[in-house]
Formats: structure tokens, C-alpha cells, sequence
């Protein structure tokens, strides 16, 4: 028997990729309808909403128009809806699936089966009731597909869901609005309830096939694949479903135990960086320093192969002790006039040209404003480059503070701008009259955009950088008005091509955070590796001698085995960073797009920052402030 299953309580197949593992899913589904309608029947599938589900809706439409895969015979029952939401609202489920699917395939649209989030509420018993029998008279789901919420939930089954439960109105755990909150600027906008399939309706099917993409689901996918099965897990009572698979890419299936701790589930090759990351946790879990673990301690948590292959626990100790001391450094661009091989960046050339690229207006001063700050006040020529407007996050009621002041100001000024005030009066109706369903005009967007501009300008101006070196790339797959992306493209490369060929920086800096798979951040980093791809084919010759340093964003960190650059901060620098990120007046006090975490940005800032130092002191290592840490990508 492999060890692996002895972990894993759920078939799991995991890919490189989402695209990858969409593409499989797309490719089960495919054969089932094609199966099923070989024999005259109709396939009835389970359908999920989410961002978790696009990319397999795109390969389902992309088939349907190329290779002829045909929804004829396909009857599909949707999971959820909010409620109440209209059902043309730009965040409704039944509009959700009418975009990225219904709409683009020869389904009939009265096989289209979704919760309604304007049934009236005296009426819900009954309506759902009625969605259940015309699930049964369908002849049940054939195929499930399901994605899983932060804290487990299956479809709206929040933790604490029964077993038992059928189509019903329920109210979401405060955890999912947050999270949700992305898809209406700020949670007071989430609604507070949602219709959705019960866990019982779930299980009921023929086959079930979750998907997750991401590290922000990693937590929870150990526990639903290797816990025990609990209601406040909902995804772990899966593990009594017969036929259910979950498919994950790499980084949502990284805390189990085979990537985590694979030395516990089988053989493995003891690299110097999976040594490390094997004594950095055990050193954590015992709540020791890594030079007090002892040739007992690694015999008690399944290291005594390690023993075997390395010798003395004191000699693999003082081995990792060094490697998490050398990647500490308070020279970010590397220090001069030093010959020291273990400094972690190159003494030379000084100063360095250092590139930030920033996916939104604030990432670098949120994620690596001590480093950017350390940077420029060690002498380097350092430029940030913004990557996108940033101009969705924010919020109409900030716009109207500044419509307010616009047009004080050209009364308080004596102006008579004919053009401007046009501006304004047509910006000022709109957000008057604005419905839930509209996206904001190219003049709303550019207001947004402008505000996020100029406090991005601030705040270079704070930290000392120089006009000429800010660079505002807006880049185009960004700018749709809504949540909804576009994929990257030529235009965005070319772009991103040309500032670094302006620039041609010795060091990079760009945003490694790929919680969201779907999100920004990762079309962002996509975008710059594209780009020093082509630089390094191209045969560009400084890309030879420019490294490329992955800063995490506000929503975690690079865990700690695998840092590579520690920039610690003194209190003093923690309130400077602080002081900068004030600057963003229009992310503070309700953060838009807050994601599950409910803390303003320079909380998780300064939280996550100190909790890394804290980590290096409990590993024995000298306590900082704070710590802002980064991972080196080698092209």
C-alpha cells in the first residue's frame, strides 16, 4: 500500500497548473455528456460558481467551438445563489453563469436550473423544495462539480452544515462574506443570506469532482483530505461519497502530508533546501531552537533517515543554523566594498538599478516599503513601475469626496471650465443613479484611476524617489471596469517589454503572491516572467546580470524554510513603512476587495512582518522588529 494513502482519505490528482488541472476536469465532463448522449440520454450536471470554475467553463466553451462537443443533452442544476440579488446584478450567480457558459454553448436554456435570488422569502420553502423534485425528476446529478470555500464550505454549506440537509435558505458565516467581499467592493455590500443545495443533495451524486487552485486553500484541503470527517469541515464529508475526487494545482495541495512532510510518506532525497525545511519545522513544532534539536527529537518525528544519511543531529543543526542566519541582510541591493560570500545579494555593480513592480497602486509600499525605502536611502537608483490603475478598488463614495472638492475648488479658484464641470456633472449623475448591475463609465474609471495615481506619486515622493522614475504602465488586461479580467496580452507584455528594456534594472522586485491563481497579482507576475523570458532569448545582455526577488503581498507570507532574503526593520522604519501606507487614503479605513481578511492593510503589514521575525527568534536567531523577506526566481 502506498504511504501516501494512508494520509489522504480522498483520491486526489494533482497538476502544475489550474489551467492543467481545468483542462482534465473539462476533458471528465466532455466524455460523460459525449457518453451519454451516444446512448440517447441526458447528462445532468452539478454546476459551481466562483472564480474557482472559470478556467474549466473557458475549455467547455472552447470545445463546444472546436471540437463540437454539444450541451444538447445536458440538464444543469446549479449549487447557490445569493439572496436577495437580482438576477441581471453584476454579482449574481444565474449572470455568473450565463457569462462564462450558459450563454456561449447550445444548451437549452430551459435545462438552465439555478436558485433564484428573487423568489420572494415567504415562498422559499416551497420553491426549493421544488428545485429538489426537479433534480430527482432529472434522474439526480450524474456529475458533480464543486469548489470549497477557506473554511470548508461545499456550495453555501457553511461549517456546521448536516449531513442531512437539502436546497434550503442559509445565512453565511461572516468568514465567506469577507472573502466574498472581492465581488462587491466592500462587505457591507455582501448579502447576508444565500440559497444553496444541501450536503445531502450533494452527496447524493453519481460523481463528484472538487476542484481548489491556490495556497489560500491549502489549509483546508489537508484537513478535508487527511482529517477526520466533521460538519464543521463540510468538504471532509466527502470522504463518504464513493466516487469523489478532489483535482488541486501544486500550491492548494501543498500542506499534505506528501509535499509537506514527505519524509513521512515514503522515501525521499535530502536536498540541502529539504533539510532544511524538515529541521525548520521540527525546530517550530518542539518550540526549540534549531541548535538544541537532538539526535532523539529527529528519531521522534520520522527524521531518523535523515540521521542516517547525515550524521549527527549537531552537525545538520549548525548545516541549517547557517543557511537561515545567511539570508539575513540589511543591504537589499547588495553591500559595497565587501567581499563577503555569504552577503546575499552581489557587492557589485554599486549603486544598482532597482526595478519595483507594483501590481496595484500600494503593493510596494504595503509588501516591501521597508526594503524599498532601505534601497533608496543606501544609494541605489530605484524605479517602481505600476502595473495596473488599481482603479476598481475604489470606492464611489471616495470618488464623491473628491467630485465635492473638485468643484469647490473652481469656485474657491474663480474657474470657469465649461469642459470640466461637464465632467463633473456627468460623473456626479451617474454615481447618483448608479444600479448594482452597471459598471462604472470611462470617466468614473478614470477619476478612480487618478486617485490611486496620485497617491502612488505621494507616496515615491516620501519615500525620495524621483519623478522620472515612476512609471504608470496601466496595463490593459486590467482594464474591463468590473472584477472579471482579462487574460495577459500581447499588448501587456509589450508594455512591461519596454519599460524593462528603459529601465534595464541589475535587480527586479515583483509581487510572488499567488493566493488568488485567478487574481491581479498572479497576471501581474505572469506578465514580468513572460517579459524576461523573451529579454534573455532576445539575448538582451544586461538580463544576464539582473536577479529577480518575489515579494509576497498583504495577504501572506513566504513560509519561512523557504526565504531566501530576510530585510529586517528597526520600530522606527516599522512606523515609516506604516506613515507610507497612510498615503493610500482611499484603501484605509474600509479596504475594498478585503478578500477574507478583515485587518486594514498596514495591520496585516505590520502583523505578518513581525510574525516573521518572531519565527527567526524562536529558530534561535537574533530578534527584529520586524522582517520583510523575499524568494529569488532563477530564469
Amino acid at each position: 500500500m502506498n504511504m501516501v494513502d494512508s494520509f489522504e482519505k480522498i483520491p486526489v490528482k494533482i497538476f502544475e497548473s489550474l489551467q492543467e488541472g481545468s483542462y482534465f476536469i473539462a476533458q471528465e465532463i466532455a466524455k460523460l455528456i459525449r457518453d451519454k448522449e451516444s446512448k440517447g440520454e441526458k447528462c445532468v450536471l452539478g454546476l459551481a460558481t466562483g472564480s474557482s470554475p472559470k478556467t474549466l467553463y473557458a475549455e467547455l466553451v472552447r470545445m463546444h467551438r472546436n471540437e463540437g462537443l454539444s450541451f444538447k443533452n445536458v440538464i444543469a442544476f446549479n449549487l447557490d445563489e445569493y439572496y436577495p440579488i437580482e438576477n441581471n446584478a453584476l454579482q449574481s450567480y444565474k449572470r455568473f453563469m450565463k457569462q462564462h457558459l450558459f450563454d456561449k454553448v447550445d444548451i437549452d436554456p430551459k435545462n438552465c436550473n439555478i436558485p433564484n435570488g428573487e423568489w420572494k422569502k415567504e415562498e422559499i420553502k416551497k420553491r426549493c423544495a421544488e428545485y429538489e423534485q426537479i433534480l430527482e425528476e432529472a434522474g439526480g446529478i450524474d456529475m458533480q462539480i464543486l469548489g470549497i470555500g477557506n473554511n470548508g464550505h461545499i456550495g453555501f454549506n457553511e461549517p456546521g452544515a448536516s449531513i442531512f440537509s437539502k436546497t434550503r435558505l442559509v445565512p453565511l458565516d461572516n468568514s465567506t462574506r469577507i472573502a466574498n467581499a472581492q465581488e462587491f467592493q466592500n462587505i457591507s455590500k455582501v448579502p447576508r443570506l444565500a440559497i444553496t443545495m444541501g450536503i445531502s443533495t450533494i452527496l447524493k451524486a453519481k460523481r463528484i469532482i472538487l476542484m481548489a487552485w491556490g495556497q489560500l486553500k491549502a489549509p483546508v484541503i489537508q484537513k478535508a483530505v487527511e482529517g477526520h470527517v466533521t460538519e464543521q469541515i463540510p468538504a471532509s464529508l466527502l470522504q463518504q461519497h464513493n466516487d469523489c475526487l478532489f483535482v488541486l494545482d501544486t500550491m492548494a495541495a501543498s500542506e499534505l502530508t506528501r509535499f509537506k512532510s514527505p519524509w513521512l510518506a515514503g522515501e525521499c532525497e535530502w536536498t540541502p533546501q529539504l533539510t532544511r525545511k524538515a529541521i525548520v519545522n521540527m525546530a517550530l513544532k518542539l518550540e526549540k531552537p534549531i541548535l538544541s534539536l537532538t539526535n532523539g527529537d529527529y528519531n521522534d518525528n520520522g527524521l531518523s533517515d535523515l540521521l542516517v544519511e547525515k550524521g549527527d543531529a549537531y552537525e545538520i543543526n549548525l548545516q541549517v543554523f547557517y543557511m537561515m542566519r545567511d539570508s539575513i541582510t540589511g543591504w537589499p541591493g547588495g553591500k559595497p566594498n565587501t567581499a563577503n560570500l555569504a552577503t546575499i545579494e552581489r557587492a557589485l555593480p554599486y549603486p544598482k538599478r532597482c526595478l519595483i513592480f507594483s501590481p496595484h497602486p500600494d503593493d510596494d509600499i504595503i509588501s516591501m516599503g521597508g526594503t524599498f525605502m532601505r534601497l533608496h536611502d543606501q544609494g541605489h537608483d530605484v524605479h517602481v513601475a505600476y502595473q495596473t490603475s488599481g482603479n476598481i478598488a475604489v470606492t464611489d463614495e471616495f470618488v464623491t469626496r473628491f467630485l465635492d472638492f473638485a468643484v469647490g475648488f473652481e469656485e474657491l479658484a474663480g474657474i470657469d471650465s465649461k469642459k470640466s464641470s461637464q465632467i463633473l456633472q456627468n460623473a456626479t449623475r451617474f454615481l447618483d443613479d448608479k444600479k448594482n448591475s452597471e459598471v462604472d463609465t470611462p470617466e468614473i474609471r478614470n477619476i478612480k484611476g487618478l486617485i490611486r495615481r496620485c497617491e502612488a506619486k505621494a507616496t515615491c515622493r516620501y519615500v525620495g524617489i524621483k519623478n522620472e522614475n515612476i512609471h504608470f504602465l496601466n496595463l490593459p488586461f486590467y482594464e474591463t471596469g468590473t472584477i472579471e479580467k482579462k487574460p495577459m496580452g500581447e499588448k501587456d507584455i509589450q508594455i512591461t517589454l519596454d519599460n524593462l528594456k528603459k529601465v534595464k534594472p541589475h535587480q527586479v522586485y515583483c509581487a510572488g503572491d499567488l493566493a488568488d491563481p485567478h487574481g491581479t497579482h498572479k497576471v501581474c507576475l505572469d506578465i514580468v516572467f513572460e517579459s524576461m523570458k523573451r529579454l534573455k532569448a532576445e539575448g538582451e545582455d544586461w538580463v544576464k546580470d539582473c536577479w529577480v526577488w518575489l515579494y509576497k503581498g498583504a495577504w501572506q507570507e513566504w513560509d519561512i524554510s523557504e526565504i531566501e532574503m530576510a530585510i529586517p526593520l528597526s520600530p522606527d522604519q516599522v512606523m515609516k513603512k506604516r506613515f507610507g501606507i497612510f498615503i493610500h487614503q482611499s484603501q484605509k479605513d474600509m479596504v475594498p476587495f478585503q478578500g477574507n481578511d478583515s485587518r486594514e492593510f498596514w495591520q496585516r503589514a505590520e502583523d505578518r512582518n513581525s510574525a516573521t521575525a518572531d519565527l527567526y527568534a524562536k529558530l534561535g536567531l537574533t530578534r527584529y522588529a520586524a522582517m520583510e523577506a523575499f524568494v529569488r526566481w532563477r530564469f
